[in-house]
């Protein structure tokens, strides 16, 4: 018997998918343990000159009228019309994997839901951290834990700015343009520095951690764009490095807070060494204490590793494991304001400010510290509009 699957979308995850399963076909099929080929490549341009030219439809009706093809790997992001495909393929009994984060963390629970019903599976490893196995773990092999917390640097393209801003001194306009002209930033690169691709991520953890879809219109987001050279500067003085940290807690009050923001990160704490385009996630769980997930959180062949690694699952025939869907939410008041997320902070305040404090920094933009006590986002924002500060952020020991 021969596992037959579709690949719908051709772009640079697609492709990595078709590349990586050629390159490696006889190890996967011997992990899998059975014959498996790519029978379809869904996309609407033409590849005349792809070696897999005789595979490619422009048809999606090709795939889901196909009784032999019994999963989908789904790598064209957006919501529509990945939405729409994905749910009619799970309706059909096909199996899909995807590394759309956007779709899952919109439509998560309902086509978690619709593959539950359908007795199939809805994989998405691929869709947060790139190739870092977090997903899986977090339903299987942490499922014995409290977790109360989850923290991460989820986005590469913010972490290689920060950290060029950090390194070589380079403003933020010019480590973004690097960051494109690698390939690691999108011409259009708001998702990344404004932390809305984070938001997603952490909306995905939240949903399958906690049981409830977490919407990314209900997450306190903000991104890098603001962070300038002299608050990394000021920072590492203080002994902090700045990342763009996406974080769900859980509260006494049984509810989650989930938020995403530039953050100092003390030296002490192990994210605060994760550089470049790598991607790190902590687990804070009552059997485990902490653990922490590391690796390259996007990329070509990296995310096509994640999304392939569910494909051989699927074939495998192992069952559903993510059968415990999570619930659709009618409302978000599961969720805790920002307004109370609790921290110590860093505040950059104009040079002629009188600031009481040890440990403060004066520079040519002004005076950094960061405040003995903790206090909450909203009293931080207050003293911030107070005291006319420049720049304020939350700290992670």
């Amino acid at each position: 018997m021969s596992v037959k699957f579709a690949v719908l979308g051709h772009g640079v995850v697609g492709s990595g998918v078709v590349e990586l399963f050629y390159k490696n076909k006889k190890s996967i099929e011997k992990r899998a343990g059975t014959e498996m080929d790519i029978k379809y490549i869904l996309d609407l341009r033409d590849f005349p000159d792809s070696p897999y030219k005789d595979k490619f439809t422009k048809d999606f009706n090709d795939i889901l009228n196909d009784d032999e093809v019994t999963s989908v790997a789904e790598c064209m992001g957006g919501v529509e019309p990945a939405f729409t495909f994905v749910k009619a393929c799970l309706e059909k009994g096909k199996s899909v994997s995807t590394s759309n984060k956007e779709l899952v963390a919109e439509k998560g629970d309902i086509l978690l839901q619709t593959a539950k019903e359908h007795n199939c599976n809805f994989f998405f490893e691929a869709s947060v951290g790139g190739a870092i196995p977090i997903i899986r773990p977090l339903h299987r092999c942490l499922a014995a834990n409290d977790i109360t917390k989850v923290a991460g640097i989820l986005n590469g393209t913010t972490n290689f700015i920060l950290t060029k801003m950090y390194n070589d001194n380079m403003p933020f306009a010019d480590a973004l343009k690097l960051a494109q002209e690698l390939g690691y930033a999108e011409k259009d690169p708001t998702a990344d520095i404004e932390g809305h691709d984070a938001c997603r991520k952490i909306c995905i953890i939240s949903s399958l951690v906690y049981g409830k879809h977490v919407y990314p219109k209900s997450v306190y987001t903000k991104g890098i764009t603001q962070v300038e050279l002299c608050d990394v500067e000021a920072a590492d003085v203080l002994g902090y490095a700045i990342k763009l940290v996406a974080s769900v807690t859980k509260l006494d009050n049984g509810k989650i807070l989930p938020c995403v923001m530039p953050t100092l990160v003390s030296y002490d704490n192990i994210m605060a060494g994760v550089n470049d385009v790598f991607n790190a996630v902590l687990v804070y769980g009552d059997g485990v204490d902490q653990t922490m997930f590391y690796g390259r959180g996007a990329g070509k062949l990296p995310t096509a590793s994640a999304v392939l690694g569910d494909v051989i699952e699927t074939a495998k025939g192992t069952g559903t494991v993510l059968s415990q869907t999570w619930e659709s939410a009618s409302d978000d008041s599961f969720i805790e304001n920002v307004d109370s997320y609790t921290s110590r902070w860093y505040f950059r305040v104009p040079a002629d400010t009188e600031v009481d404090l040890g440990g403060t920094y004066s520079h040519d933009d002004g005076i950094s510290y960061v405040t003995d006590e903790e206090m909450t986002f909203a009293q931080a924002k207050a003293k911030a509009d107070e005291i006319g500060a420049l720049a304020f952020m939350p700290v992670l020991e």
